[in-house]
C-alpha cells in the first residue's frame, strides 16, 4: 500500500519539477531576445484571437489597452500549476509592459492544458491597476463569454472586473467561458 501512494506522489513532484525547469530554461534568454520572443507570441495570440473572434479587432482598437498570455499548465494528481509571460500594450501610445503569471491549482487531473488569454482594458485606470499593481483571480474565478455587444459588453469575452474584460481562445476556438482561478499577474521587473 505504502508503494502505491509514493508513486504517484513521485510523479506529481516530477511533473512540478519539469514544469519550473521549463521556466529557468526560458530564463537564459538575454533580456532583448526574452522581450523578443514575448511580442512575436503575444503577435500570435492577437492572430489566433481575431481568427476565432473578428470583431474583437474594434474592440481592441477602441480600448485603453490590452495584455496577451499564451498559457499552458500541467495537472498530475492532485497538484498542478504553471508559470509564464505575457505583454501589457497601453493605447493609443503602445506602449509595452513585460509581464509574469503563476497559477497554483489543487484537484484531481491529469493532464496538459493549453490556451490564450486576452485583457481587454476599458479605462485607464483598470489598465494602469492591472500593470502596476498586478491582479490576482480569486480560487474558482469564471465568467460566461458575452455574446453579442449589448451595453457596452464585448463580444465573445468575459467581464472579470470592473473595466476588465478577458477573451479565452483554445485549440478549438473562442471559449464560452473563461477560467482563470487562483492565478496572479504582475510585472516582470527584470524585462522593465
Amino acid at each position: 500500500m505504502t508503494h502505491s501512494l509514493r508513486f504517484p506522489r513521485l510523479l506529481q513532484w516530477a511533473a512540478l519539477c519539469l514544469l519550473f525547469a521549463s521556466a529557468t530554461v526560458c530564463a537564459k534568454d538575454s533580456d532583448d531576445e526574452a522581450r523578443a520572443k514575448i511580442e512575436k507570441t503575444s503577435a500570435a495570440v492577437l492572430d489566433r484571437l481575431y481568427a476565432a473572434n473578428p470583431s474583437a479587432r474594434s474592440a481592441i482598437s477602441r480600448s485603453k489597452g490590452y495584455a496577451t498570455f499564451s498559457r499552458w499548465g500541467l495537472t498530475l494528481g492532485a497538484v498542478g500549476g504553471s508559470i509564464g509571460k505575457g505583454l501589457a500594450v497601453t493605447k493609443p501610445s503602445g506602449k509595452k509592459t513585460y509581464m509574469r503569471f503563476v497559477e497554483g491549482s489543487a484537484g484531481l487531473g491529469l493532464g496538459i492544458k493549453k490556451y490564450d488569454l486576452i485583457f481587454v482594458f476599458q479605462t485607464d485606470k483598470a489598465f494602469s491597476d492591472f500593470v502596476n499593481n498586478g491582479w490576482e483571480a480569486g480560487g474558482q474565478a469564471t465568467a460566461a463569454a458575452k455574446h453579442g455587444a449589448k451595453g457596452g459588453a464585448v463580444e465573445g469575452a468575459a467581464v472579470v472586473s470592473p473595466g476588465v474584460w478577458v477573451y479565452q481562445v483554445t485549440d478549438k476556438g473562442l471559449a464560452a467561458e473563461v477560467g482563470i482561478k487562483g492565478t496572479k499577474y504582475y510585472k516582470d521587473k527584470s524585462l522593465n
